[in-house]
């Protein structure tokens, strides 16, 4: 097992926390706290179901609900982008890191679920 903070999944989920910390700040006041918190409080959740997912025994629960916190977080951006919070290469660059990390989520549950529990 390796350390989480070595793994690809950790670095792009961090990387997106580090993005989306950006676009909070620069949000309008009144939705920098509701929108921007949430998006901010999905990709910290992210990173916590990354670690989960890394230790556990049974990582395909965490790795469903991380996909899950995923998608709440891309919904997020897209209604941040729809209302004009964000600007669209904003939201492209965090959309291709929530691509990422979902592509890599996807493939580790698939590989955790074909190989016996240890």
């Amino acid at each position: 097992m390796a350390l989480h903070t070595d793994l690809p999944i950790y670095k792009a989920a961090y990387d997106l926390l580090d993005v989306v910390t950006d676009l909070a700040r620069n949000m309008p006041r009144d939705f920098k706290a509701s929108i921007g918190g949430k998006i901010r409080d999905e990709c910290i959740e992210i990173m916590v179901l990354i670690f989960r997912g890394n230790t556990a025994r049974e990582k395909e629960r965490h790795l469903l609900d991380l996909v899950e916190r995923l998608q709440v977080a891309e919904l997020l951006l897209r209604l941040s982008v729809d209302k004009r919070l964000i600007s669209r290469p904003q939201y492209a660059k965090a959309v291709a890191i929530t691509s990422s990390i979902g592509k890599q989520a996807n493939g580790w549950r698939k590989k955790s679920a074909s190989s016996p529990v240890a």
